[in-house]
């Protein structure tokens, strides 16, 4: 599948804690990347800057849904589910 025309929501929704160019603590998620451009595409796609998460998002009809608020939701989602348990290592 290809990415859906003005979208971004990968560049918006998750967190990245990688370095990118002009963000070096990379960005927290529900931040839009300085490296989306205008038109909702990555500038720094295909070069080597770009965070290997980044590369590793692949398009899908699940991710994508048919809107960018489905994505950002389904990525949101995502990334509250991933989230580290802070809580599991205070003792009892």
């Amino acid at each position: 599948m290809k990415c859906r025309d003005n979208c971004g929501a990968c560049c918006i929704a998750p967190s990245i804690t990688s370095p990118i160019p002009g963000m070096p603590n990379g960005k927290p998620a529900g931040v839009r990347c300085v490296q989306l451009g205008e038109d909702n595409r990555c500038l720094i796609f295909g070069k080597p800057e770009r965070p290997l998460f980044c590369g590793s998002l692949q398009a899908s009809e699940e991710m994508c849904g048919y809107t960018q608020m489905q994505a950002i939701r389904w990525l949101t989602d995502l990334e509250h589910a991933t989230l580290p348990n802070l809580f599991s290592s205070f003792p009892r």
